[in-house]
């Protein structure tokens, strides 16, 4: 897919859960809440592409993702920030700078990752360095979202929106994802199995 086409189809994604959170919830702090919530889901689905296909199947990323998918999620994963940051500013929630840090990281890795995809595209960054990089953030980013969903699973995090089953579900998704992914990487290190 084309990065124009993939591009577009992110925005009309991300519009559609706002639409779905208001619609749901009304056009207020609940709305909003759920836009942010959703909009959070739609991330995760995306990554979990990522997460699974790169670095080995990039052809199937590019072909649902563009071969800038590390630029789609960070558009999705901006949007989602955006909402965020709305919703923090707006329901008054005091962010705790120790609790924010880790994600700030990660929005750093999402951020700084399309720049480098472009840099070893243009052969400014080796391909081996930018595969032992993109490991850092594929695993840092999966565990910030293990992080989200256990804080919700266990309680901690005040005002999150959504049911316990909610967060059940979508933790044991997350787990999954990194089970598929170790088995994956032992799968590689085989005899006779394709680098």
């Amino acid at each position: 897919m084309r990065f124009r086409s993939a591009f577009i189809l992110a925005l009309i994604a991300s519009t559609a859960v706002a639409v779905l959170g208001v619609t749901l919830y009304g056009w207020n702090i609940q709305g909003l809440q759920a836009t942010t919530r959703f909009s959070g889901r739609l991330s995760l689905g995306i990554f979990t592409f990522i997460f699974l296909f790169h670095p080995r199947r990039k052809e199937f990323l590019w072909s649902i993702l563009s071969s800038s998918y590390f630029l789609i999620f960070a558009i999705v994963h901006g949007i989602h920030l955006a909402e965020l940051l709305s919703y923090v500013m707006l329901s008054g929630i005091e962010l705790v700078p120790l609790r924010v840090a880790g994600g700030f990281l990660a929005y750093a890795l999402i951020f700084i990752m399309p720049w480098l995809q472009y840099r070893m595209d243009e052969k400014k960054l080796s391909e081996d360095r930018f595969r032992q990089i993109s490991y850092v953030y594929l695993f840092y980013v999966w565990f910030v979202f293990f992080m989200t969903y256990l804080s919700r699973v266990q309680g901690t995090f005040p005002n999150a929106g959504g049911s316990y089953a909610e967060h059940v579900a979508l933790m044991a998704f997350v787990n999954i994802i990194l089970g598929l992914k170790i088995v994956q990487l032992f799968a590689r290190r085989q005899p006779g199995a394709p680098k």
